[in-house]
This record gives structure tokens, C-alpha cells and sequence, in this order.
């Protein structure tokens, strides 16, 4: 229920991130003016001893947020892929969010495994290990199976998890309804899409059905990929709480002196993983969106593992094409095709000047070119590329955003294994290629088979179909703007005035 209750949550929310340390950064990082840092600290201050300590050995942000358990460690890492919210520096920050709980008991998962998929995990495996990895929605055991002697990993959710979260987002909504109605500047930031959005993002990661299948169809886009695996799903033992894959047998990508030690070459890593997130995106459209050192290891015979798909990002076909032209653009420095292509793609509005943007664009990619080879960033030029298109009134596309963040994280992940990487020529013959296929003459034949082919299936409704258009457009009248219902609330108690206020300052600032 999103009701006065949540208030209590939202206290003892607030006096931890005072208590941590965590409500000065939050502010810094959101350049926030003097009178509301007056206003946070003076209404966190009393209810101080009423939040969690946290670990101190943490930053401060992510102490107070690991303090305040598995939700608020989610809301982090979602805020974290959206720097249009919560600016840029503050995503840096949750970006690193320590993703680790004390982990259930191996009873607990058993239960749920008895629960969930009515087997007993005993007949089912022959060894059932403890907890591996603990997050902050589940955890992996690693056994194996009775019938086949195959070693898998076994995901197992929360006891409870389900009921926590749903606490824990509706005192969110309840928050983002108070900064709504006592905050009308920071209506801006939408405050209750963003809580929408990670309700649709933590809701697909409470049904491990979903995972599973996002698993099996990058398992089956990427089954011909050179150098790359992705672990099978073991269908019959997974369910809405149960995930069951192929175990990944390897090195951690981010552990060096193994890889060393392995005789793996890093070079020929850090230029496939780059490559093979690029290929994904480019060539699929469905990407792995959280591709970490901590999410892939390396196979003893060289092969790049992924695992952990809760996070996956999709990209329609026609904005792939704009995608990589955008890149192929800026590859040969030709500013005016990067911003006519802006304009076509209507990201920015058709009564600006394309030359003008294009010298925007050009005072984007000139400083980066001329940077050495080992600094060049492909995700530092998104970032500039999204502050100069957001200048010339682009809105903001949630999964750019998503490519942008995990753009950043793969390079990230290339540079700690060959810091001297060229970013641009390992990603140019991905891109070169990409655009043989999808703008050259090829991808004109393919569009007419398509557009043809679309045709031929709705062929003998056509002429209704255009019919009933024609006349809708015709009959259409434009309806009066509809008044807006405003939610009006009276505080009888200055406690629970105080409380409101102190909830509406944590969620702005976030």
C-alpha cells in the first residue's frame, strides 16, 4: 500500500544516509544549493540515531545503501544506467554498488528448490554445495546433477524477497508522489517513471523464468560466435524462483595474474570482448547489459563465458542502423553524415540547424582524435555526443542510455586487460561490416523482400485497412485537454511534516 505508512520506511531512510555520511555526497554529486543542504541536514539530524550504521570500510553511498538491504542495493545499480536522472558522477559511484549479502542457509535453498519444482533436491543432485555467490535477489550453488554427473549452477531467490521488494517500491512510489507534490521543479526528472521503470526491471528479475529465457535466446543468437559461450539452461529444473544452467568452468576475466598464469593471451581478449559486445549489439539488437569482469570468465581453451542475465538490453533494427552510423561517422570524421543522420533519425528537432550540430558534433570528435591511441574513448564520445544532442533538444532515449553504460563498462573491461587497446580500430571492422550489411545496396533488396513480404500477409485487407485510416483521419476531432487531478494531503503533526520533508529530500536528491 502506498499510504502515510511508508512513512516510517522513508525515515529511518533518510537518517541512515545522514548517519553515513551518504546525504552530504548525494548532494555534492548533485550540486544541490546551499538553502536544501541546510534543509537535509536539519531535518536528518534528529532521527540520526535512528538509521543503520553500515559497513565503514564503504563510500559512503554505498555504505548507506547496503545498509539499507536488498532494494535499495537494486535501486542503486538501476539509477546507476541512468545518468540522464541521476547525473553522471553519481552513476559512476553506484556503479561500483557492492552486490553482496550474507547468503541463506543451503536448507533454505532447498527448500524453495522442493518448493518451487515439487522434486527433492537430494534424488535431483548428488552433491548440493553451499552458496558460491550472494546478491541481493538470489544466490548460486554449484552441484550436480544425478542423472547426467554434469556439475550446473543452481540460482536460487531469496526467502521472502518477493515481499520485501514489494514493501520497499511502495514506499518508492510513495516518496516519488511526495517530491511530485511538494517539489514541482523536480518534476523534471519524472520521479514516478523512474520508479516505474525499476519496478519493470526488478519484477523481471524476480521471475527467474525470464532470465532463463533471456539466457536461451543469446545463447542461440551467439552460438556461432568464435571465442564466445553462453551456458545452456537445464530447462527441467528451472522455474519462477529456480534458474539451472551449465556450470562455468574458468578464469575470472578480471583476474590478470590468472589469466597470465593460464598462458591466455589478454591482448586477444580485451579486442574479442570489445568485438563480441559490438557484434551483439550491432548485429542482434539483444546485448548483454551488465558485461563486467564479475559476470565473465575465460574457458580454459580461451573461450569468453557470460553468464547473469538479468540485465539485457534490446535495439530495434532501424535504430542499429542509426547506432552505427553514428559511429561509422565519427570512425571517418565526417560530421555533417553524423548530424544529418541525428536529423533523419528525428532525435533532434527538424527546426534546428544541421550545420550549426554538425560543428557541435565536430567540437565532440576533434578533441578525442586527437588524443594517443591508448587514451581514445568510444564511451567518453557517447557521453559528449548525448550532452551536445541534449543541448539541441534530443530527448532522452532509455536505451541508448543502456548501450551508453554498457559501452563504457566493456571498455572499461578491454583497457584493464591491454591498456594500450586502439578502441577504434578493434571496433572498426565490426562496425565496416555491420554497415556493408544493413545501408548498402544488400540491405535495400532485404528491406523490399521484407516490406514485400509484410505486404503479401495482410495483402487482401489492404484495402479496408487504408480505408478505415482515411476515414478515422477524416472523423478526427481534437479532444479538450483533460484538467489535471491534484493529490492534496494534510499533515496534522509536525513529526510526520518533518518526516515527509526529509523523505522528499532523499528521493530528490537521488
Amino acid at each position: 500500500m502506498r499510504g502515510p505508512h511508508n512513512i516510517w520506511r522513508l525515515i529511518r531512510t533518510g537518517a541512515t544516509f545522514e548517519r553515513t555520511g551518504a546525504m552530504r555526497a548525494v548532494l555534492d554529486a548533485m550540486e544541490a544549493p546551499r538553502p536544501l543542504r541546510v534543509a537535509a541536514h536539519v531535518l536528518g539530524w534528529p532521527f540520526t540515531w535512528l538509521g543503520y550504521a553500515g559497513d565503514p570500510a564503504m563510500p559512503p553511498i554505498t555504505r548507506a545503501i547496503t545498509a539499507l538491504g536488498p532494494a535499495y542495493i537494486k535501486f542503486g545499480q538501476v539509477l546507476s544506467t541512468r545518468p540522464d536522472v541521476v547525473g553522471q558522477d553519481l552513476a559512476d559511484q553506484l556503479r561500483v554498488l557492492q552486490d553482496r549479502l550474507p547468503p541463506f542457509s543451503v536448507e533454505e535453498a532447498k527448500a524453495t528448490i522442493r518448493e518451487e519444482l515439487g522434486v527433492e533436491p537430494d534424488a535431483v543432485f548428488d552433491e548440493f554445495g553451499p552458496p558460491v555467490a550472494a546478491a541481493s535477489i538470489a544466490q548460486v550453488h554449484r552441484a550436480r546433477l544425478s542423472t547426467t554427473g554434469e556439475w550446473v549452477a543452481v540460482k536460487v531467490l531469496r526467502p521472502g524477497i518477493e515481499r520485501a521488494f514489494r514493501r520497499d517500491i511502495d514506499a518508492f512510489y510513495f516518496a516519488a508522489r511526495l517530491v511530485e507534490l511538494l517539489s514541482p521543479a523536480s518534476r523534471r526528472l519524472r520521479p514516478m517513471d523512474v520508479i516505474g521503470h525499476f519496478e519493470g526491471v526488478v519484477l523481471g528479475e524476480l521471475d527467474l523464468r525470464l532470465e532463463s529465457a533471456s539466457a536461451s535466446e543469446f545463447a542461440a543468437n551467439t552460438k556461432e560466435d568464435p571465442g564466445f559461450r553462453v551456458p545452456r539452461i537445464v530447462w527441467p529444473y528451472s522455474g519462477r524462483r529456480v534458474m539451472t544452467l551449465g556450470w562455468a568452468e574458468g578464469v575470472a576475466l578480471g583476474d590478470n595474474a590468472a589469466l597470465d598464469a593460464a598462458g591466455h593471451d589478454r591482448r586477444a581478449l580485451s579486442e574479442r570482448v570489445l568485438q563480441l559486445f559490438l557484434r551483439h549489439a550491432l548485429r542482434d539488437g539483444f546485448f548483454h547489459g551488465d558485461m563486467h569482469q564479475g559476470n565473465l570468465k575465460v574457458a580454459p581453451n580461451g573461450d569468453i563465458i557470460a553468464y547473469d542475465f538479468g540485465i539485457m538490453g534490446y535495439i530495434d533494427p532501424y535504430t542499429r542502423r542509426v547506432y552505427a552510423e553514428i559511429l561509422y561517422g565519427f570512425i571517418r570524421r565526417d560530421y555533417l553524415r553524423v548530424a544529418e543522420v541525428h536529423f533523419e533519425a528525428g532525435y533532434v528537432p527538424a527546426d534546428r540547424d544541421v550545420h550549426q550540430f554538425a560543428r557541435a558534433l565536430r567540437s565532440v570528435g576533434e578533441p578525442i582524435f586527437g588524443m594517443d591511441a591508448t587514451r581514445i574513448s568510444m564511451g567518453r564520445l557517447l557521453a559528449y555526443l548525448f550532452e551536445v544532442t541534449e543541448k539541441f533538444g534530443m530527448e532522452t532515449r532509455t536505451e541508448l542510455i543502456l548501450l551508453q553504460r554498457t559501452m563504457v563498462v566493456v571498455e572499461g573491461v578491454s583497457r584493464s586487460l591491454n591498456p594500450h587497446m586502439n578502441i577504434w580500430e578493434v571496433a572498426r571492422p565490426v562496425v565496416e561490416d555491420y554497415i556493408k550489411e544493413s545501408i548498402g545496396p544488400r540491405a535495400v533488396v532485404n528491406d523490399l523482400v521484407e516490406a514485400a513480404r509484410v505486404l503479401s500477409r495482410f495483402g487482401p485487407r489492404l484495402p479496408a485497412l487504408i480505408e478505415n485510416a482515411l476515414i478515422r483521419q477524416a472523423d478526427a476531432r481534437e479532444e479538450p485537454p483533460k484538467p489535471s487531478k491534484v493529490w492534496h494531503a494534510i499533515w496534522g503533526a509536525a513529526g510526520v511534516a518533518g518526516g515527509a520533508g526529509l523523505a522528499l529530500l532523499f528521493v530528490a536528491s537521488l
